[in-house]
């Protein structure tokens, strides 16, 4: 691992951060809705890793750019830490049906991205 490595996570979690930022400033979360922004950012970021690593999975020639896309881009734009936040704040509230839908949705929506893309 060298600088230019580390740049590229730098630079990609920069544009992945920004993305979650801006996704989150469209779908507000409320401690009793759904959190919508959250599960769209780590669907988006789902979707992104399975291309890069289906595309990619046997390339050692594109190793910058699986770092810049994937730790990057995908690591600054995908959050479990705020999917847990909103998590417990929901259970707080007393909102047992979304956080069992948040929960189901999130994984069952990330597998089948990665189920389909591979199809592809």
């Amino acid at each position: 691992m060298g600088l230019t490595s580390v740049l590229y996570v730098f630079l990609g979690g920069g544009i992945g951060s920004v993305l979650r930022f801006l996704i989150a400033k469209l779908f507000p979360f409320q401690a009793s809705s759904f959190p919508w922004a959250t599960l769209l950012s780590n669907v988006i970021a789902t979707l992104i890793l399975a291309i890069v690593m289906i595309q990619f999975k046997e390339s050692d020639k594109w190793v910058s750019i699986q770092t810049f896309i994937v730790v990057g881009i995908c690591g600054g734009l995908s959050t479990f830490s705020t999917f847990s936040f909103e998590n417990y704040q929901l259970l707080q509230q007393g909102q047992l049906a979304i956080v069992g839908l948040n929960i189901l949705f999130s994984i069952a929506l990330g597998l089948l991205a990665f189920w389909f893309l591979a199809r592809l």
